[in-house]
């Protein structure tokens, strides 16, 4: 069983969930997880179930530390997301969300670029079908937009993995050089999936939309595989840092605008993404460790900050900030782990983030990057303006609302209650994720320096928030930037096309193919067997008229040849 892929036990099993009887199904979704964990545990190092394909070797899983820490927090990610979506009564997100899990297992641990490329298009299509999966006419709409992102970086993806093996003769997926059309290609595929610009706008417009347990999948999957795959494929580009400084502050900016409260988290995961990008162009072995070990983290801490949205949804019904307030008194346990959750992203001391994006700000100040350090730290007050106090401050706080919700049922409570333990475990020892990073590590994070620091930037920060809390007024809107373009530019273009067309059709119908509908009722009245041969309805009416267009251009054209 060591070779066994292990992310297909969760893609496998995820197709028993409709058939099982609902009094087990709960067994099979925390045990398929525990499962999945303890086969990556007992993976060596190594390449395993490999296959020869037209002379290309693929390899499904290739076991090293990086691998093994990505499917290790992708396991207890979907362990304890399924723990918290026990109460989720649509199967179809079930199944979707095991197969996306296990697809980003299969990603993590794939050898080379042909299976890799598998993997990426199983969490594409099980990505969409979570969103999917809530039935409503806005989430459809927000699937397709998602899907055909992700397509199109799915494309580009394809196109340059097959340059790239015409290039090199090879399949294997190692560190590329930015040197040829191939490897440009999958540099950008990679990146469209980590939500860098200028298409990054998918992830806050669709991961908000998803039920309350599916934009906590969501948060964990798509995005970090991406990190994963940087990480394997580009350590050291430099242009990843100059991309990873923009994903920062855009993520800052417009999560300050928001006035949803999962939009909030959705533009936080661009700027935590934004972080890791920034230091896998850093390239050093500390920066690499710290972007592992802040992929990790963040899983954990994203997944419990978005249990904690999700549990407000599940019981208010209510997302907007506005709408919002004074939620502490009836829902505290909620409210701790949102604060819990808020001090870990905000890199607060004995919290997980703070034993991990340290070591990215580290990285750059050992680089002589004073610039780039500067603009870490500077980033990191903002993550505590609006991840750190914003979002429990605006929910569960500020302005009583009026709402008296309980706590939500046992299984979400529990499911944050085991999230919150890992953020303070791994903030009080740092050693137990240190151990499961790829390179030695030489790093002492809870220095009296670092930890004043660190204390003293986010009391600033606390201090600037409350300063400007006036000025933080939220409105009923919602931000657009470069998803204006196919948001509201490509389908009003697409419409007034498509009218100009429809008057066109219906002009040329009128004049010649109404006459030649009356020929052949003129006919049909002294021949009944004629009846009825051309359709008065105009999308059957339309369809014939434009073949006859089409093949008289051909014949046409075929002539003057």
């Amino acid at each position: 069983m060591s070779d066994f892929p292990p992310g297909l036990v969760l893609v496998l099993g995820a197709f028993l969930l409709p058939i099982i009887a609902k009094k087990f199904r709960a067994i099979l979704t925390l045990g398929l997880p525990l499962i999945t964990l303890f086969l990556v545990w007992n993976l060596p190092n190594g390449s395993f179930s490999t296959f020869l394909l037209f002379d290309y070797q693929l390899t499904f899983v290739h076991s090293d530390s990086l691998s093994r820490l990505f499917a290790t927090v992708f396991s207890i990610m979907t362990f304890g997301g399924s723990l918290y979506a026990l109460k989720q009564k649509q199967v179809l997100e079930l199944v979707a969300v095991f197969v996306y899990a296990g697809s980003a297992i299969g990603v993590v641990l794939a050898g080379d670029l042909i299976s890799l490329f598998i993997f990426w298009e199983m969490m594409a299509v099980a990505s969409t079908l979570v969103l999917l999966s809530v039935g409503s006419n806005i989430s459809y709409q927000v699937s397709m937009r998602y899907f055909l992102v992700h397509v199109f970086g799915g494309t580009l993806l394809l196109v340059g993995i097959l340059a790239h093996i015409i290039d090199s003769g090879s399949t294997a997926f190692t560190a590329m050089e930015l040197n040829s059309f191939g490897s440009i290609l999958i540099l950008i595929g990679f990146l469209i999936n980590a939500a860098a610009p200028p298409l990054s706008a998918w992830l806050s417009d669709a991961y908000p939309e998803a039920s309350f347990s599916g934009a906590v999948f969501l948060s964990a999957f798509t995005t970090k595989a991406a990190v994963y795959v940087l990480l394997r494929g580009f350590p050291g580009v430099e242009i990843l840092v100059f991309i990873g400084v923009f994903m920062i502050f855009y993520g800052i900016i417009y999560a300050l605008l928001e006035n949803d409260i999962r939009r909030i988290l959705a533009y936080s995961i661009v700027n935590q993404v934004g972080f890791m990008v920034t230091g896998i162009g850093i390239g050093t072995e500390m920066a690499l460790n710290g972007v592992a070990a802040h992929a990790f983290t963040h899983i954990i801490y994203k997944g419990l900050l978005l249990m904690s949205a999700g549990a407000v949804i599940y019981m208010t019904g209510k997302r907007k900030c506005t709408d919002l307030g004074g939620l502490f008194q009836s829902m505290p346990l909620t409210t701790i782990c949102a604060i819990i959750g808020a001090l870990s992203i905000s890199s607060f001391p004995l919290t997980s983030g703070f034993i991990s994006k340290s070591m990215i700000s580290q990285a750059a100040a050992d680089g002589g990057l004073t610039t780039i350090w500067f603009l870490l730290m500077a980033a990191s007050a903002g993550v505590f303006l609006h991840a750190g106090i914003k979002f429990p401050w605006f929910v569960f706080f500020q302005k009583d609302s009026g709402l008296r919700p309980s706590d939500p049922p046992w299984s979400m409570r529990l499911a944050m209650l085991l999230f919150a333990g890992i953020c303070i475990g791994l903030g009080v020892w740092p050693e137990l994720l240190y151990s499961m990073l790829p390179y030695p590590v030489n790093y002492e994070p809870y220095t009296v320096t670092h930890v004043l620091h660190m204390l003293q930037l986010l009391l600033f920060s606390g201090f600037a928030f409350f300063l400007m809390l006036p000025l933080m007024k939220r409105t009923l809107t919602i931000t657009l930037d470069a998803d204006w373009f196919y948001r509201r530019l490509f389908p009003s273009a697409f419409k007034n096309i498509f009218s100009i067309i429809w008057r066109i059709d219906k002009v040329i119908r009128l004049a010649c193919l109404d006459k030649l509908s009356s020929g052949f009722r003129f006919i049909s009245k002294k021949n009944n067997r004629l009846s009825g041969l051309l359709s008065r309805n105009h999308p059957s009416g339309s369809m014939a008229m434009w073949v006859a267009v089409v093949l008289a251009i051909y014949l046409f054209l075929s002539f003057f040849k």
